[in-house]
């Protein structure tokens, strides 16, 4: 029976993208053996998709530098002897296992990251602003040149799951509107300034039957997660209170989610919940919009440097962000209004 082995090793959002992708796969190939490598803090994205073996990637560890990924590459060969390899990530990591199974006479692809597009997009002179093709896609890509074509369905259907004891503790029963609020991000220049974000939680505030959550990481976040929930009464903060899995489970009962282009509105797509994005830096052209999201949920400003960064992490051109600080609370309100109505959804 054969064995295709998938390695995405990091990056929060990027793999949670890889879940769709995997998903399909089993449904398309049921007696396909899956495995998948990647770090053990993501299991729980790909916790509905069935027989999938995990090989755990142990960056500090065991698999750290070169003698390391030697070390995997053995174990892997011992443990889950594969017919196939399917990188969706080509760093360096991942460029050396491959090499080594390409060597042992195993099938190999590598994603195609359309590095030359990206540059296209971002650039400030001679700027070719056209959509991309979609990093998911690019994803089954590598499947299918290795003789296993897919079939991705358009968006995930709602499932909503038990919420967490710690949130239930704190919001009692699901009644009325829950809305998620992600406004954090790794990079500058994804990041909705959080003096603006407050306008958009304090006008939220101010309806009736509606709670809204917070989603973050770190104790920085965490703070001020805790100061807007102490300061607005339908606010909670979720930072700190459950782990990935539970805070899955709270997602799936969200009605809708705000999030800046990041890992967040990655995890509500995995849920069929419906997402405003704030994009600045960044641009949903880009290929990495949330797996069934609306373009028309995705709230930016119209200015011709944007996009200048895929990642979000190049200085921005005027030094001042106005990518993101030109957008006015009141449009990412409005959008979530007509998301209430349903005018929006796709």
């Amino acid at each position: 029976m054969a064995r295709i082995l998938i390695l995405r090793l990091t990056a929060m959002g990027d793999v949670a993208m890889a879940v769709p992708v995997v998903a399909a796969l089993r449904r398309r190939y049921p007696e396909l053996k899956i495995s998948l490598l990647t770090t053990p803090f993501f299991q729980p994205f790909f916790r509905e998709v069935p027989d999938l073996d995990f090989v755990p990637f142990d960056k500090k560890g065991r698999h750290k530098g070169i003698r390391g990924l030697f070390r995997l590459y053995r174990e892997i060969r011992r443990e889950y002897p594969v017919d196939a390899v399917a990188d969706l990530h080509d760093v360096l990591r991942t460029k050396l296992l491959r090499l080594l199974f390409r060597l042992s006479g195993r099938r190999t692809a590598v994603i195609d990251k359309g590095r030359r597009e990206k540059r296209a997009l971002t650039r400030q002179k001679n700027k070719i602003l056209r959509p991309l093709e979609p990093t998911i896609q690019r994803y089954a890509d590598v499947l299918s040149r290795l003789g296993y074509p897919i079939d991705l369905p358009e968006a995930a259907q709602r499932n909503p799951r038990p919420v967490p004891e710690a949130i239930a503790a704190l919001s009692g029963a699901k009644t009325g509107t829950w809305i998620g609020i992600a406004p954090f991000a790794q990079h500058l220049g994804k990041r909705y300034p959080l003096e603006l974000m407050e306008q958009v939680i304090a006008a939220l505030n101010n309806r009736n039957n509606l709670t809204l959550f917070v989603f973050g990481g770190g104790p920085v976040e965490q703070a001020v997660a805790d100061e807007w929930a102490e300061k607005y009464p339908h606010v909670i903060s979720a930072i700190g209170k459950v782990k990935l899995a539970q805070e899955l489970d709270l997602i799936s009962n969200l009605d809708s989610m705000v999030s800046m282009d990041s890992s967040a509105m990655h995890m509500a797509s995995l849920y069929g919940v419906p997402v405003v994005s704030v994009w600045g830096a960044t641009h949903p052209y880009a290929g990495f919009m949330g797996w069934g999201q609306s373009s028309a949920n995705a709230v930016q400003s119209n200015l011709p440097c944007r996009p200048c960064s895929i990642y979000g992490n190049k200085p921005c051109l005027y030094g001042d962000y106005r990518c993101l600080s030109q957008i006015a609370p009141e449009e990412i309100v409005d959008v979530l209004s007509r998301l209430e109505t349903g005018l929006m959804y796709e």
